[in-house]
């Protein structure tokens, strides 16, 4: 299939998505909206499933290149981690269906077609900008060399996600992003313990 026409089914079928959502999106409305014959969205993606992952990969993909437009290797890293929180927190917004993957609002519907595995390439696509950072921020020696990498971005990755499903749904969920960011970096850069004290494994 020919590469445009295969984005112009993906475009129409993300937003036939987003507006009705997973259940009520037809195939047929989708293969209008996007001119062509219903069997041709089946040369695109296996099921209806298949191509909402498809979809949803292709936007998580739009998302974290976005966010990644703010990522400069010569900020220091510390600063890098909040502000790339913040920006992929206010991104969401141009992108409904990633934010309702995050909120938890497609887990079970994926998951229920036993595409554990797609889910979790989601997670790691979507971490690609946080494991950037820790790496930079290594360079940088703002950070230890001997962290891992995968598990501290995992982390951090989970820290977003708590939070955007707690508080992604209220008025004033930019401030609580925001605030929530950075306390977050300062729990992980400096720990509970007041400096002075001594640490002890």
């Amino acid at each position: 299939m020919e590469q445009a026409k295969r984005d112009c089914i993906l475009i129409e079928a993300a937003r036939a998505f987003a507006q009705f959502g997973f259940k009520k999106a037809s195939v047929d409305e989708i293969a209008k909206r996007a001119r062509v014959a219903k069997g041709t969205i089946y040369l695109a993606a296996d099921s209806k499933e298949d191509l909402f992952y498809q979809v949803l990969r292709r936007e998580v993909q739009a998302w974290t290149a976005e966010v990644s437009q703010v990522i400069d290797p010569a900020v220091p890293a510390d600063q890098l981690i909040p502000l790339a929180a913040i920006t992929s927190a206010q991104r969401l917004e141009h992108h409904p269906l990633v934010r309702d993957l995050l909120y938890g609002e497609c887990h079970e519907l994926l998951a229920d077609s036993g595409w554990h595995s797609r889910l979790d390439g989601l997670r790691e696509l979507g971490g690609a900008n946080v494991r950037e950072i820790l790496r930079i921020g290594i360079k940088q020696k703002v950070f230890r060399e001997e962290i891992d990498v995968d598990e501290v971005a995992a982390l951090l990755q989970d820290m977003q996600l708590a939070t955007f499903v707690f508080h992604g749904h209220h008025p004033n969920r930019e401030e609580r992003y925001a605030k929530r960011a950075q306390a977050g970096v300062d729990l992980v850069l400096n720990g509970l313990r007041p400096r002075s004290h001594a640490h002890h494994p």
